[in-house]
């Protein structure tokens, strides 16, 4: 009998081995097995396309094979071949952005309890970098996420139980030349994708192309041993989400197959895309032309003008909108508020497009309103950052965003209305009111208090990375206000930040940053530094116009400092009436800032403290290193000129230091 059972059981060992589906293969998904596992917005359309999201904003879609395949020998543990195929195509909402883009996957789990935008419907931000996750995905992402390390906003990258790509391309394709040729994954057009795994090189090569025909070159190989991530059964599948910037995201047709090389597809004979907005109203221009009875084509073109002129002025209804704070203002309240957007209205401009004073006409508050100018890239961007993420902020000393606005290609957004405007008109050029060292030193503390919130007092570390005088407004009281966050970065406590883009205002920009590309706490430190000596000196960091020895505002500080005479940097708008204790101490502290090394400044809470008057400034302090820079901290008395030689001069070389109008924009060449 015991003989009998253990037959019955290796047979059915056997069987169920032998009978384990290795590969799968569709030309399009009208026949597919309707016990597809299909998540979040994920669907199949009539005419066989699998659309995993559609273009409204902060969605995520899934589509998994329900049945898990064999990834692994169980007997050495090592992970097997596979190799897959499928045609993909990206439709955004916004041709020149996209967002947010979309994955293959193998996954321990055919459900995945993700969330969308930036982690495409993969992960959340609680097993994010997880080892557990037991996820490989090759992500196909049109937006450029600094957080996470993207390179480009249209690239292909490798990543493991985590979003951040272990390795990435630019998309591109080889021609049979070896030519290599950029491709844009939001064109709308389809795209063909091949994914090999060689486990007996550990190797795994991305190709793409916008035809059925594989390039001998793929866009990405990545050396990976996948015996350590992959369980024994691994699911495959799609994933793709959409953040404030939405697409549609298809996948037209889909092969995979372990041990072997899937097999191929044509995208000709694949599910159609559909007919694109231009297409259809290609076709109603046609229908008008040809139509015989004029007083209906003229009756039919006033009725479509009032159907466009009602739908642009309609605004766009997202779900997701209590999840984000700030509160959603109709576009039409806006224009009313600021007089059609009159150019009497406007308070200044920049980069991302204009800011109007307005009055809200239900509640007579006065507003400041930000319109986005639909060319500028990085305005948008901004946009997107300052909602989703600084727009839940809440403190006296930051200025507040109230809302915001989208009507199609318009982005607005609305804030406190700070009557007094920048604190750079009252200290440069012909200010229009000379503040008084009571003010200014209060001004100082404000702005301190707000840094240190951003980088302390929030659930995530909050990086400015463009501290200077421009941005910080001042209300009717003249109370002190961090503003302007469009370039702001968040990250968790403890963690380090992934930043690598090169953002900020020349003369405010910590020496560290070209060489690291990492903006940090510290590097605000060092532009608050600048803000310091700026408002103690009445003058801008760097002075083109001025001579070789006075041009650098941190130079002069320094050697009038150690000469003893550091009354002759103070403000001379001030005509001598100020405590001089107060004035010495910000200028010393604007040293410290200042420091070469970032190691060797204080920390905004240290700073906080300097200048409540809880603590001195150190009388000696042998400082902390600045990863091999020097900086000693600051020294009184003759043990200061210590202090002062352990900078390299203002970042800059005195022998080689040449300016233009260049020093007016911020390094990354956009106008702020």
């Amino acid at each position: 009998m015991a003989n009998s059972l253990s037959f019955i059981f290796f047979t059915f060992l056997f069987v169920h081995a032998s009978s384990q589906q290795n590969e799968l293969y569709y030309p399009g998904f009208k026949n597919l097995d309707p016990n597809i596992t299909l998540t979040g917005n994920a669907q199949i359309q009539k005419n066989g396309l699998l659309r995993l999201t559609n273009e409204t904003s902060r969605l995520l879609g899934q589509a998994f094979y329900p049945t898990p395949f064999q990834f692994k020998n169980s007997t050495t543990n090592k992970s097997f071949s596979f190799s897959t195929s499928f045609a993909l195509a990206i439709v955004p909402e916004y041709p020149k952005l996209g967002g947010h883009g979309l994955a293959f996957a193998i996954s321990a789990s055919k459900v995945l309890y993700a969330l969308p935008s930036q982690y495409l419907g993969l992960l959340n931000a609680t097993d994010f970098g997880n080892w557990t996750n037991h996820l490989l995905a090759v992500e196909f992402d049109t937006v450029q996420d600094f957080e996470f390390g993207d390179i480009n906003d249209n690239h292909v990258g490798v990543d493991i139980n985590s979003l951040r790509s272990n390795a990435s391309a630019v998309a591109a394709y080889y021609t049979e030349s070896s030519s290599k040729v950029d491709l844009n994954l939001k064109s709308g057009k389809p795209i063909q994708v091949w994914i090999d795994y060689d486990s007996t090189q550990n190797l795994l090569n991305v190709t793409i192309s916008p035809t059925s025909k594989k390039p001998r070159l793929p866009i990405l190989s990545y050396s990976v041993n996948l015996s350590p991530i992959v369980q024994d059964y691994m699911y495959v599948g799609f994933s793709a989400s959409t953040g404030l910037l939405a697409s549609s995201h298809y996948i037209l047709g889909w092969s995979f197959k372990m041990n072997g090389e899937a097999k191929p597809l044509d995208l000709s004979s694949l599910p159609s895309l559909p007919a694109t907005s231009r297409n259809k109203h290609s076709g109603l221009t046609i229908l008008i032309i040809v139509s015989s009875v004029i007083f209906a084509a003229i009756a039919l073109s006033f009725a479509v003008v009032y159907v466009v002129k009602k739908i642009r002025n309609a605004d766009v209804i997202e779900d997701w909108e209590l999840e984000i704070g700030p509160h959603r203002y109709s576009y039409q309240e806006l224009k009313q508020a600021t007089g059609n957007f009159s150019e009497k209205q406007v308070l200044g401009h920049g980069g991302f497009g204009k800011v109007y004073k307005g009055i809200l006409p239900d509640t007579k508050l006065q507003v400041a309103v930000k319109r986005i100018s639909n060319e500028s890239k990085q305005g948008i961007r901004e946009f997107v950052s300052e909602i989703a993420s600084i727009g839940r902020l809440r403190h006296r000393n930051l200025v507040q965003l109230l809302g915001w606005c989208r009507r199609k290609e318009d982005f607005l957004l609305v804030y406190e209305y700070m009557a007094n405007a920048s604190l750079d008109r009252f200290l440069f050029d012909q200010p229009k009111m000379i503040l008084n060292w009571d003010q200014r030193f209060k001004i100082i503390k404000d702005i301190a208090s707000g840094l240190l919130y951003l980088h302390e007092g929030y659930e995530q570390v909050v990086i400015h990375r463009d501290i200077k005088a421009s941005n910080v407004l001042l209300d009717t009281e003249l109370t002190g206000k961090l503003g302007d966050f469009g370039l702001a970065r968040l990250y968790e406590h403890g963690s380090n930040p992934n930043t690598t883009r090169v953002v900020g205002t020349l003369g405010y920009l910590a020496p560290e940053m070209p060489r690291t590309g990492k903006a940090t706490a510290s590097s605000d430190v060092y532009a608050f530094g600048a803000v310091l000596l700026e408002v103690a000196c009445g003058r801008r960091p760097i002075e083109p116009k001025l001579s070789a020895e006075e041009m650098v505002l941190v130079d002069r500080v320094w050697e009038m400092v150690r000469q003893g005479k550091a009354g002759d940097v103070v403000d001379p708008k001030l005509n001598g009436v100020f405590n001089e204790s107060e004035v010495m101490m910000v200028l010393k502290l604007g040293l410290m800032c200042s420091n070469n090394g970032p190691m060797g400044r204080p920390t905004m809470r240290e700073v906080v403290k300097y200048l409540d008057g809880e603590v001195g400034l150190p009388e000696d302090v042998t400082g902390r290193d600045g990863d091999g820079d020097g900086g000693k901290g600051i020294i009184s008395g003759g043990g200061f000129d210590e202090f002062v030689e352990s900078f390299a001069s203002s970042s800059f070389d005195k022998t080689t230091r040449s300016f233009s109008p260049l020093s007016l924009l911020n390094v990354s060449g956009e106008t702020r």
